[in-house]
């Protein structure tokens, strides 16, 4: 087909641009399928996968279908993205071989050859097939010949560029198959070219992008090829990516402007820096100013242009993005920008300008300056030509008169303040305020002035900004000289004469206005201007002398103070005061100087933190809290009732603040007026550290706390109203006091100790030769030596006469067994009472000293046979080591025939902390033995640490009584296997034979109520119980029994029974007690007999027969001896009494039986003993 020769329209950039895709062929049958076509390809999305590592992305694809015309074909260097054509479609509905050959392939060929000539390699063949015309003719071959012929023809390599598309115009299935196939072919290919040309695109854009170094390289040509690829993107519907690109080239243009104003400049800049000639405001409802991108594209754009521009482009992609707020954020940038860039004027800067702001009005300089304004601003736009109110009528208007400027200037700014808060952007709107506040103070209202200045500084003060702070306090002096307020002045003055963001010369002067004030006569005398005095000076630390802030009445306090002051200049100080409050606590009386210096600070230096100002408001308006304990005490006894902590201050804590104060508005600091002032007079204070010092002498006792500092400048007084941390010093007087105590944690009875005096003089003077008397009692004795004397502190360390002592208490020396069992584990203590007399006092001084005992004793009665041992544990419960020696055992009655052996033979022997030494004596006798012995145990004892002592100890006692010592009743059991074997076995009944042998005659302790007495012998009656505790065997019938036992020497009963062993290997064999067995006295029961108690199984135990701790032992399995039992309630019963265990020996403690398994166990259990 031929191209046509008519010219092309110019490209119109809307944002209905599309992808461009031409159409060859038959041009009618494209005209039939396009309605089709259109709507068919942009309903299914396509993933779109890009280089670079991109994330890929969902797209519909559109496109514009145009006749195919070699003009439309790009030439060598065209960077034109928009005009380019990205897809080529033949359409043919050949049927027929002799028209393919005649027309149809010879056309096929120069459409093809075209394609070449440009390099273009994106194109698509597409044979539509028609029922209808198969049917009217009837030399026409199969479809698949013509396709094939075609395929053979054009797409030898690539056959999947010539596709098929059936009856097009019908509704049946086969038809929308057909169409769902072609769709998705003509998407792929349309992606694949998006892919490679944009590909291609932005490689030869970084290309020229990194060429920017390079002279004669222009901004504004790369400009318009990334903008090219914005342009594809937006026209994909990508505006996110569409967004980048101009972000980009905003960035850059951006960074060579900051390079230009640092001296690195690029030729190309020169273009933008033509003056500005016009400024018309920006225009958002167009999607693209064509005419500033026509300036842009011919070099002729000034930087307004180019940003104006710019800002549209992002503007109109960030509202298809659906953000609006960042139009307005990017906006504020865009004027920041702008006027750093370009130093652009707004509307009150047109104002100054103008001369519309001054006082007198405008000259002829003005009035020429404003008509070159105006006619910059061009002529009105049609579409605001007839609006009353629009922007040009406005800013003419304001421009015409000072009457004009000044109410437009104040509607716009009262309605940017309303608009800033009730959006919340209350910083935004003080700093509008700010700018209202300088046009007041030029049209001299500064009473109009105040209060944005105010609202202003309190902004900056509660944010922290330093330099807008210096520079709003300067205006806000200003404005209070005009307004002639004096007091709030001198504050603002201060505050600037101590600020190091202003130079020395306008610190000195703000300085001197405060000095010049002072020495002025007043016209009030009297009368005081009070200010804060961070501004002043600055209270770094103080120091007391004596360093623990304890006085007595009368005596000499220095308080040394050390002031920073800000001034810039020496400044000569009347005078310097410091507050005082007094107070007489509630039981003040008894706080002594001991008690106050342990509340004290060591080193008396009291540190105050440094003021960082500006403070936010709410942290410093508040006063800081005062806070003191409370303490509530019983008058009769001095016992501590309650205790807390009360705050002095609460209503100045809890009073209202109100919420418009500012922090340069008067503070109302009050001057407290009191009796008790700290003063110091005709100072000088240097710039920096300086040092005041104040005497006092103490008058009054009780407590003093230090609550305002100031500083008087003639008639103008720096108040620091609240010294915190709290300050206090206290002046006491009492009477001298005696306090003793130990050098150790505790006294120990019987070894010398040291303890300390401690006397607390008080009000009274040590004279020379002044001595204090002790009086002790005979236990206690008193070792001083003749080279010690007492030591006298001073205030500094404690007001005290202290001395040291030497004392010996000694523990009873005879304690009762019992109380030793009572006290446990800890050490028995006594009580020694001391009478002091003391020379300030003609009454004594009565002190109890406590004494623990450091040893804990036990003794205990062993046996073998009839030979007896007397075994005596001493322990040692003390912290100490010590020294045993010379221990001995005496009988105090004097038995003629006993004898003590001791078996200890070492003479000495230590012990140690928390451990026990053995002693053992054995007893033998010749004669029948008393029925009770009487024991004196004593050892000589030292602490093991010291040296030879010059004195002698008196040696440890400890008394015993030993009752019922002599055996009487030897017991042997003996088991036996069953007949016919050699071992006890598990399971079977053995032999257990107890014989009970009595060893002595009638003796005095056998003569009890049990005791009968017969025509030959006397007899006793006794109860026997077999007990197995450790459940090793089972004894089988009755384990107990009683028995009538002859009181004569070897004398025997033997009692058999049967016991089955449960486990395996060598058992011990079961316990054999013995008891008396006593009848009941009862005259009005009858006697039951003794088998029927035993088989009833109740029997009475009594236990109050003897304290030794082996007989309470006497449950057993079969055996019940508590308490009678329910059915015999009523009856009487007969008593048994355990035997001591000195009268009973068990010669087969200790033997074990071998006890072998049964043969046919399959489990073993063997006990391990």
């Amino acid at each position: 087909m031929d191209a046509s020769e008519e010219p092309l329209p110019p490209v119109i950039y809307t944002m209905e641009n599309k992808p461009i895709v031409t159409c060859a062929g038959d041009q009618n049958l494209f005209t039939s399928v396009y309605p089709t076509l259109s709507q068919q390809l942009p309903r299914e999305p396509m993933e779109w996968r890009r280089s670079y590592g991109r994330a890929p992305k969902m797209i519909h694809l559109e496109s514009n279908f145009v006749q195919f015309k070699e003009e439309l074909l790009p030439k060598e260097g065209n960077k034109a993205l928009l005009t380019f054509p990205f897809l080529h479609i033949y359409w043919t509905e050949c049927c027929d071989t002799e028209v393919y050959k005649a027309t149809v392939k010879d056309d096929l060929t120069k459409w093809q050859n075209v394609l070449k000539a440009h390099s273009s390699v994106d194109w698509l063949i597409v044979i539509v097939e028609n029922d209808a015309k198969k049917k009217n003719k009837t030399n026409i071959l199969p479809r698949t010949s013509i396709v094939d012929k075609i395929r053979n023809d054009f797409c030898n390599k690539q056959s999947d560029r010539c596709v098929v598309l059936s009856d097009p115009l019908k509704d049946s299935s086969r038809t929308q198959e057909s169409w769902n196939a072609f769709l998705t072919k003509l998407r792929t290919l349309l992606l694949m070219s998006f892919t490679k040309n944009l590909g291609k695109f932005e490689d030869d854009m970084r290309t020229l992008r990194e060429k920017r170094t390079e002279p004669g390289w222009s901004f504004c040509e790369y400009f318009m090829v990334q903008e090219e690829l914005a342009f594809v993107f937006e026209m994909l519907q990508q505006f996110e990516d569409a967004l980048v690109q101009y972000d980009e080239l905003d960035a850059l243009f951006s960074q060579y402007v900051v390079n230009f104003g640092a001296g690195d400049g690029a030729n190309w800049l020169t273009f933008f820096c033509q003056p500005v000639k016009s400024w018309n405001g920006l225009i958002l409802r167009k999607p693209i100013d064509m005419e500033k991108r026509e300036s842009i594209q011919r070099r002729e754009a000034t930087l307004l242009d180019l940003r104006s521009y710019l800002f549209s482009r992002q503007c109109t992609l960030l509202l298809f993005l659906q953000r609006p707020w960042e139009v307005a954020q990017r906006a504020l940038e865009l004027l920041h920008n702008c006027v750093q860039e370009l130093k652009l004027l707004e509307l009150k800067s047109l104002g100054y300008l103008c001369g519309l702001v001054s006082e007198k009005g405008p000259n002829s300089e003005d009035l020429n300056r404003t008509v070159d304004l105006l006619a910059g601003l061009g002529a009105e736009r049609p579409e605001t030509a007839n609006t009353a109110q629009s922007p040009y009528k406005k800013l003419k208007e304001a421009l015409s008169s000072v009457e004009a400027f000044e109410k437009h200037y104040l509607d716009l700014s009262h309605a940017t303040i309303e608009m800033y808060t009730s959006i919340g952007r209350i910083r935004s709107a003080k700093f509008v305020g700010k700018d209202l506040a300088e046009f007041y103070m030029r049209k001299k209202a500064p009473q109009k002035a105040e209060i944005y200045l105010q609202g202003a500084l309190k902004n900056y003060l509660a944010e922290g900004w330093a330099l807008p702070i210096t520079h709003t306090r300067k205006q806000l002096a200003e404005c209070q000289k005009h307004l002639g307020q004096i007091e709030n002045y001198l504050q603002t003055s201060s505050l600037l004469a101590s600020d190091h963001h202003l130079t020395e010369e306008e610190r000195k002067h703000f300085c001197q206005e405060i000095l010049d004030f002072a020495s002025q006569p007043s016209d009030s005398p009297g009368h005081k201007i009070v200010l804060p005095m961070h501004s002043f000076a600055q209270l770094r630390d103080l120091h007391f002398d004596p360093s623990n802030a304890v006085v007595h009445v009368g005596g000499v306090l220095c308080v040394e103070i050390t002031m920073y002051s800000q001034m810039p200049v020496p400044v000569h100080v009347e005078q310097i005061v410091v507050n005082v409050h007094f107070s007489i606590e509630k039981n003040s009386y008894r706080k002594t100087a001991e008690w106050l210096t342990k509340h004290k600070t060591s080193n008396g230096i009291i540190n105050f933190p440094p003021e960082t100002a500006p403070f936010p408001v709410s942290q410093n308006s508040l006063p800081a809290l005062e806070l003191y304990e409370m303490f509530e005490r019983s008058p009769s006894d001095n016992s501590l009732n309650t205790t807390g902590i009360i705050c002095r201050n609460v209503h100045m804590l809890l009073r209202r603040q109100e919420s418009s104060s500012s922090l340069e508005m008067p503070s109302g600091v009050a001057l407290e007026e009191g009796a008790h002032v700290l003063r110091c007079s005709h100072v000088t204070l240097e710039p920096g550290a300086n040092q005041i010092t104040f005497r006092t002498q103490a008058k009054e006792p009780g407590t003093y706390t230090l609550r305002q500092l100031c500083a008087s400048v003639g008639s103008v007084w720096f108040v620091l109203p609240h010294i915190y941390p709290i300050v206090q010093y206290d002046v006491y007087s009492q009477e001298p006091q005696l306090h003793v105590e130990p050098l150790a944690d505790s006294l120990l009875a019987g070894i010398p100790q040291r303890v300390k005096f401690t006397v607390t003089t008080g009000h009274y003077t040590i004279k020379n030769g002044d001595s204090l008397q002790l009086s002790n009692a005979e236990a206690m004795l008193i070792l001083c030596q003749a080279e010690s004397r007492a030591v006298v502190y001073s205030n500094t360390r404690a007001p005290a006469l202290g001395g040291e002592s030497d004392m010996l208490g000694m523990a009873e020396p005879h304690r009762k067994h019992k109380d030793k069992q009572r006290t446990g584990r800890c050490m028995v203590t006594t009580d020694h009472k001391v009478s002091i007399d003391c020379p300030w006092s003609i009454y004594s001084t009565v002190i109890a000293l406590t004494f623990s005992v450091p040893f804990r004793t036990t003794h205990s009665l062993l046996s073998s046979g009839t030979r007896k041992y007397v075994q005596v544990c001493v322990q040692n419960l003390s912290e100490l080591d010590f020294q045993l020696s010379d221990s001995y055992l005496v009988d105090t009655g004097d038995s003629t025939d006993l004898q003590l052996v001791p078996l200890n033979t070492q003479s000495q022997q230590p012990i140690y902390s928390k451990q026990s030494v053995f002693f053992v004596w054995e007893l033998k006798w010749t004669e029948e033995p008393p029925p009770s012995l009487h024991c004196r145990f004593s050892v000589g004892f030292s602490p093991a640490s010291e040296e030879q002592l010059s004195i002698s100890l008196k040696p440890y006692t400890y008394e015993f009584k030993v009752e019922n010592f002599f055996t009487l009743y030897n017991v042997k059991a003996e088991i036996f296997p069953p007949s016919g074997m050699e071992y006890c076995r598990t399971g079977s009944l053995c032999s257990l034979e107890v014989l009970i042998t009595r060893l002595s005659d009638l003796l005095e302790v056998d003569k009890d109520e049990a005791l009968t007495e017969s025509d030959e012998h006397f007899s006793t009656k006794l109860m026997y119980e077999v007990v197995d505790n450790s459940s090793n065997w089972a004894v089988c019938g009755k384990s107990c029994g009683v028995i009538s036992m002859p009181v004569a020497a070897r004398a025997t009963h033997r009692v058999h029974m049967e016991v089955m062993p449960l486990f395996a290997g060598y058992l011990p064999l079961p316990d054999v007690r013995l008891f008396k067995y006593l009848p009941h006295h009862s005259a009005h029961s009858s006697q039951l007999d003794a088998d029927s108690w035993i088989e009833n199984d109740s029997l009475s135990v009594d236990k109050h027969g003897d304290d030794q701790p082996d007989s309470s032992s006497l449950k057993s399995r079969g055996s019940v001896h508590s308490a009678c039992s329910s059915e015999h309630k009523g009856l009487p019963m007969p008593r048994l009494q355990a035997l001591p265990a000195g009268q009973v020996f068990n010669s087969s403690s200790g033997t074990q039986v071998l006890v072998i398994p049964s043969q046919d166990d399959h489990v073993l259990e063997v006990s391990v003993t």
